[in-house]
């Protein structure tokens, strides 16, 4: 019998980063029955209701502690969230250290893998002498831009937003400046600071797990397998595209149910379902523009609607607590009554991609929401927020041509002519019927790839078994 392997993992205080690591631990320990898993999460404040509920149904040798709470007021108030997670995290780098020493202490501790926006928990392994590994929640393309970001500091001395030609990367798409991350688009703010900083880091990975598979980023993966072993200071450094690894959620939500029997009633591939993820949110001005373009469009749409911000990642810390319905146009529930279903704030996403009348989906384009639409084979029109947002917009639209993109004005606000033109292209249009084939034949692919012998699954079991002879030979 396999001696047990223990492996600790840090995450990041964000829903997103949170469910996706946790669904990757299960799946991990799954595959390789005698890991034991311990997952830190540093905390602002309370531990979300969502990450308990997510933690009630862990298998027995996956186990987990939160650290010490940061209290929000000690964080800067006049900064994105992003940044208040990444300093957060950083706050809770000593408490994480005493738990890795608490760990070292009581187990046989081979490995640590962290969230790419904990990755201060690298220095930290690199003192104890254990290996570390990034688990990776976005895309292969936006982990090859990471990667390059230190380099294009270099070669690109003005904003990249002004920059005029498309940015080449290796592997991947052409991407023009202003589609690069959120996280870099301001040289002179914190945030760029913090990223550059992470980014830099990285090379200390003794490898990287990435969210995606390989019939999606074939080139991604093949170009950051070439840079891996050129750049990395660990010897023997990889990249294991694992996903796709999603979260399906529970099968009996109580809140969800009004929603789905509405869906029971409609058509084949006939309702588009607009969600923003766990934080998004728009402007009031946006949020008009939107339900005007839904009900110009004439198609029947299911809304998981958000009370409106200026701020785009408004809900990611802290979600406001007002109706959002009381902010839709006057009139507006009444006119697409019967056409159009709204629910405040929170949808059962999975079950709504998954149902049969379910033939769209505008998406803010979060990598995990991204792969779901992916895994259940549902037409995509993109509309990126926040943090890499952009690149998976243009990986969706541009590379894999699984989504149409609507159009901006110079305020930054897609007005309602243009939704309705998009939404009506995607349901019933020649380019919609175009885009269904491409992502029914990419919802197989993601199936393939988690087969018992599918590209992911071995993959995942080569990370364990190498992870292994790693510390075999230490």
């Amino acid at each position: 019998m396999a001696k047990t392997t223990h492996i600790a993992v840090i995450s990041i205080p964000a829903f997103s980063h949170q469910v996706s690591i946790v669904e990757f631990c299960k799946r991990l320990v799954h595959l390789h029955h005698h890991f034991h898993v311990t997952c830190i999460f540093p905390t602002i404040g309370a531990p979300l209701p969502a990450t308990l509920t997510l933690l009630e149904s862990l298998p027995s040798n996956i186990n987990y502690t939160f650290l010490p709470p940061v209290n929000k007021q000690d964080l800067p108030q006049d900064v994105p969230s992003a940044v208040q997670i990444q300093l957060a995290v950083s706050l809770s780098m000593p408490s994480f250290q005493h738990a890795l020493e608490f760990l070292l202490s009581t187990t046989s501790l081979e490995a640590l893998i962290a969230d790419p926006f904990a990755n201060e928990a690298l220095e930290i392994a690199k003192e104890f002498n254990i290996l570390s590994y990034i688990y990776f929640p976005p895309s292969a393309m936006t982990l090859s831009v990471f990667l390059h970001l230190p380099a294009l500091h270099q070669q690109i001395s003005c904003e990249y937003r002004d920059h005029k030609e498309a940015i080449k990367i290796p592997g991947c798409v052409p991407v023009q400046g202003r589609d690069l991350s959120e996280h870099f688009q301001d040289r002179s703010s914190l945030d760029y600071k913090l990223i550059l900083e992470r980014c830099k880091r990285l090379s200390l990975a003794h490898g990287f797990l990435v969210n995606s598979f390989s019939k999606i980023e074939e080139d991604s993966e093949r170009a950051l397998q070439v840079h891996s072993r050129v750049n990395n200071s660990s010897n023997n450094s990889r990249v294991y595209l694992i996903g796709p690894i999603i979260h399906t959620g529970s099968s009996n939500e109580p809140k969800g149910s009004e929603c789905l029997r509405w869906l029971e009633s409609q058509k084949a591939n006939s309702v588009l379902y607009v969600s923003f993820g766990s934080g998004g949110t728009l402007s009031q001005q946006q949020l008009n523009e939107l339900a005007f373009g839904l009900e110009l469009s004439g198609e029947k749409f299911l809304w998981a609607v958000r009370a409106p911000s200026d701020s785009a990642d408004g809900a990611y810390v802290v979600a406001s607590s007002d109706d959002p319905l009381q902010f839709l146009p006057n009139g507006f529930l009444e006119r697409t009554k019967g056409r159009g279903f709204v629910v405040p704030s929170w949808a059962p996403q999975t079950q709504i991609l998954g149902h049969v009348s379910t033939g769209g989906f505008l998406t803010h384009c979060g990598w995990n929401s991204a792969l779901e639409s992916i895994v259940l084979g549902v037409p995509m029109v993109t509309w990126p927020l926040f943090a890499e947002q952009r690149l998976n917009a243009v990986l969706l639209a541009e590379g894999l041509k699984v989504a149409l993109r609507p159009k901006f004005n110079e305020n930054g606000i897609a007005e309602r002519e243009e939704i309705a033109k998009v939404v009506k292209g995607l349901m019933v249009g020649e380019e919609g019927e175009m885009i269904r084939g491409r992502i029914e034949k990419l919802r197989d692919a993601a199936a393939e790839a988690l087969e018992e012998d599918g590209s992911s699954t071995r993959a995942l079991y080569q990370f364990g078994t190498q992870m292994e002879s790693f510390v075999g030979h230490s």
